[in-house]
């Protein structure tokens, strides 16, 4: 009987609360602009990133910037109730810091389960955890109260990622690769490789020379630097030069 009369005054007591006032609460227009305001740029920059076919993509990208927001807010709303709390100076206040923090932080794992490497040199992803760190960013500015910064940070991202790759391809980088050749044991065509790629403008800075003494073979791996330019008649030329070379039996290029 105690119990069922516990359990109707709590029942009792549920429904006497004001549950719309209860929902409500802390969602103003403000709070609505700064969680909108994030949803369309992290839908922007998801977008740009979905469209190059990025492991995170729109949905990620919209969810961590919302995420970011909501953080924000909720960390200025419990230092705003505990001033209220105590308007005179007393008591403790939360670190509105803190919680951005711990978010930022928290973006790194998820920034490096993106990067991907590819072959011995090729290391995707790098640019797709910059823009997550990025919009996690953003997040945190809408979900602060700083619009104006939020939007100018949203554009310049959205420039960045748009213009700058047609740039990048305007600059002529250095490549790396792997030139792999297998040959006969009498024949050891290290210097005759490197002499070979010279007139191409390839450098050698650094060999591997496996040497297998049952099947009487040897595997030697050159590891290359150049400037990037056309990667076809390059690795076309490269294979053209050293097939040339006397012993020469199989030859692999990996960039």
């Amino acid at each position: 009987m105690y119990v069922a009369n516990l359990v109707n005054r709590i029942f009792n007591e549920y429904l006497a609360l004001d549950w719309p006032s209860l929902l409500l609460a802390g969602i103003t227009p403000e709070v609505l602009l700064r969680l909108g305001l994030a949803a369309l740029a992290g839908g922007l920059l998801g977008i740009e990133r979905e469209r190059r076919g990025r492991a995170a993509g729109l949905r990620t990208t919209l969810l961590v910037c919302l995420a970011a927001c909501m953080a924000m807010i909720l960390s200025d709303s419990f230092y705003q109730q505990s001033l209220a709390r105590y308007p005179t100076g007393g008591g403790s206040h939360p670190d509105p810091a803190r919680l951005a923090a711990g978010v930022l932080s928290g973006m790194g794992f998820l920034g490096a389960g993106v990067i991907i490497r590819e072959g011995n040199h090729i290391v995707r992803g790098v640019t797709t955890a910059a823009a997550i760190w990025f919009v996690t960013i953003i997040g945190l500015a809408f979900g602060a109260g700083a619009i104006g910064v939020g939007i100018v940070a949203t554009l310049l991202s959205l420039l960045i990622l748009a213009v700058i790759p047609a740039l990048e391809s305007m600059i002529q980088h250095d490549q790396y690769s792997d030139l792999t050749v297998w040959h006969l044991p009498s024949e050891c065509p290290l210097e005759k490789v490197i002499e070979v790629l010279k007139p191409l403008k390839v450098i050698v800075t650094g060999t591997d020379l496996v040497e297998e003494l049952n099947d009487r073979a040897c595997r030697s791996t050159f590891h290359l630097i150049y400037k990037r330019r056309g990667m076809a008649d390059l690795a076309g030329s490269i294979a053209g030069a050293v097939r040339q070379l006397p012993g020469v039996s199989r030859i692999s290029f990996q960039s």
